[in-house]
């Protein structure tokens, strides 16, 4: 935000935690490979390591598992420092809104901020194309509730959001706010190569007893994964590593090609990513929720047309798992 922003300050016996490092962590969520989160920041590989290890050596543990050829994910320390970091500047958020009374993006005339469910297509689009052209200034990774909370606030322009039997009417005002379709995208189960233990449904969890990294509290897929283990009269007890928890779609399937789990569920980009076998289970619409006067506004009806047009097309060719012939349209 501009104006008076919380200052959440990270200390240790050895000094404090370079900022710059929660936004790596942020950075290697979306993109799960160092070298793709170092370009982001404007960091060189060596420049981004240099933190990483520096903040290794502050917290007495790594925040970060490297493995060749398997790219990046944040180890369990590091996922409990960026959601603790996280939640204290949400906390802080309302206080330091008082002191900091601003216009709308779009009166300003700057790009637009974007809290979303993480989704590896959007990430790519705004990453290639909406953030270069000035249509998106922040992108941040959310669950799809905590999006729409965002943006209910009014903290975020844009939130990027699945939620097919959800009373939206807690977060999205008719008349005020208007749903723009991004995509609509497979969801199913994430498994190793050749599906070695025969995995088919969330049952086969159970019967073929795989190990199973799940998606944390208040995302969308998580939402699908405990209506189908309840449809399936499964009690997530019996679900081998049901309390382990990832954050994105691309955590989850390095997961599995790490070798740490059997299965998980999320889209089927990202499993194709990681080159993992993948079996779908549904088919859904991911949605972008902005305030009617945004749309309306030059940054918004750039984004609408990119996203219904060759911008967003030429993107998608290389991520299965997506139909986009109503991508663009409104709700």
């Amino acid at each position: 935000m501009a104006g008076l922003t919380p200052g959440i300050v990270w200390r240790a016996a050895g000094g404090e935690l370079d900022r710059r490092v929660l936004e790596l962590l942020r950075a290697l969520e979306r993109h799960a490979t160092l070298a793709a989160a170092a370009k982001e920041l404007g960091l060189s590989y060596r420049g981004a390591w240099g933190l990483l290890l520096e903040a290794a050596r502050l917290a007495g543990a790594p925040l970060v598992d490297m493995q060749r050829g398997r790219g990046a994910r944040l180890t369990r320390y590091g996922a409990e420092l960026l959601r603790s970091d996280e939640r204290l500047r949400h906390a802080h958020a309302p206080i330091a809104e008082r002191f900091a009374v601003q216009p709308p993006a779009t009166a300003r005339g700057t790009p637009l901020k974007l809290a979303a469910s993480h989704d590896p297509l959007l990430a790519e689009f705004c990453e290639r194309f909406a953030v270069p052209a000035g249509l998106i200034g922040e992108l941040a990774f959310r669950g799809s509730e905590e999006s729409l909370a965002l943006f209910s606030r009014g903290a975020v322009d844009v939130a990027g959001f699945h939620l097919e039997d959800f009373d939206l009417s807690r977060f999205v005002r008719a008349g005020r706010d208007t749903l723009v379709r991004f995509a609509e995208r497979d969801q199913g189960l994430i498994v190793a190569p050749g599906n070695p233990k025969r995995i088919a449904s969330v049952a086969d969890l159970v019967h073929r007893r795989a190990r199973f990294v799940n998606r944390q509290r208040g995302s969308g897929t998580r939402r699908h994964i405990d209506r189908l283990l309840a449809q399936a009269g499964i009690a997530p007890e019996n679900v081998r590593g049901y309390a382990t928890e990832e954050h994105t779609h691309l955590a989850v399937a390095a997961t599995i090609a790490a070798g740490r789990a059997d299965a998980g569920f999320g889209v089927h980009a990202a499993a194709a990513q990681f080159g993992l076998d993948f079996v779908p289970v549904l088919r859904e619409q991911y949605w972008l929720a902005l305030r009617a006067h945004v749309l309306a506004a030059s940054a918004g009806r750039q984004l609408q047309q990119a996203l219904g047009g060759k911008a967003l097309a030429r993107i998608a060719r290389k991520f299965p798992g997506y139909d986009l012939r109503q991508s663009g349209s409104t709700a």
